[in-house]
């Protein structure tokens, strides 16, 4: 494995663990920990794979752990930097007026996906296939980026949806990994998964009242903010994170 490879596999964990995961991953290096006891420390299940990888390729490559460590705490630092200014912009998609904001949902959300280098997550409610976005999303997969999406179910919505399951909308996307709100976890029953976002990379989160499908995107009017930088995007994906380390979100099989 080329020095590249390391590096490309250093970005795809700091990016999986978010900011304050990677930081902890570069103390455990720091500590000269194996790489058993720190994959049994960090117990984040959604980046098992990236930091599996980070590990093997230090040994492959020769690459000490501290100096790893001090990679991974570039990134942090770096994070921090580029999360301290924040630019939001006001999403509209419906009839116009004057002073409507010019970025329509359809836009944004394939831009969002497009922006995305090493992780990317997104949660909605209802999905239905969407030519741009099943394209933006078969993309980022191709050029190594880690997809997860969140969808209700139909079991979850008790009724309120109906016709396929929502995570059939991602099935031409190989790749992609699914998430669903386990009913067993839910607080009461008639809880339902209700959010609509995006978050590319922890720096630019889009949140909308729009679901993945072609009518929110498109038809309906819908209306939501899209912010680049600032600590908000990081905080929503660790968040996700620490809900799919926990078991509250569960990996879909389709069942």
């Amino acid at each position: 494995m080329s020095r590249r490879r390391f590096e490309a596999a250093a970005a795809t964990a700091a990016a999986s663990l978010g900011p304050t995961r990677t930081k902890a991953l570069a103390t455990l290096l720091s500590q000269g920990r194996s790489p058993a006891y720190i994959l049994g420390r960090l117990q984040t299940p959604a980046a098992l794979e990236a930091v599996s990888a980070l590990l093997a390729s230090m040994m492959e490559d020769g690459v000490p752990s501290a100096e790893t460590s001090a990679y991974l705490r570039g990134y942090a630092a770096a994070w921090t930097r580029q999360r301290e200014d924040t630019e939001a912009r006001a999403v509209w998609s419906g009839p116009s007026t004057p002073g409507t904001p010019s970025r329509a949902t359809a836009q944004v959300l394939t831009e969002v996906v497009g922006a995305a280098e090493h992780r990317l997550v997104a949660v909605t409610y209802s999905a239905r296939s969407y030519a741009p976005l099943t394209a933006a999303l078969s993309e980022a997969v191709a050029r190594g980026v880690t997809v997860d999406i969140v969808v209700e179910t139909l079991e979850g919505a008790g009724g309120l949806l109906s016709g396929r399951e929502p995570a059939d909308a991602f099935s031409r996307v190989p790749g992609l990994r699914l998430w669903h709100w386990p009913t067993g976890q839910r607080p009461t029953p008639g809880s339902r998964l209700h959010a609509k976002l995006a978050v590319a990379d922890d720096r630019i989160l889009f949140l909308s009242s729009a679901n993945l499908t072609a009518a929110g995107a498109e038809r309906n009017i819908e209306a939501g903010v899209l912010l680049n930088g600032g600590p908000m995007p990081g905080r929503m994906a660790e968040h996700i994170r620490e809900l799919q380390r926990r078991g509250v979100l569960a990996r879909w099989s389709g069942a």
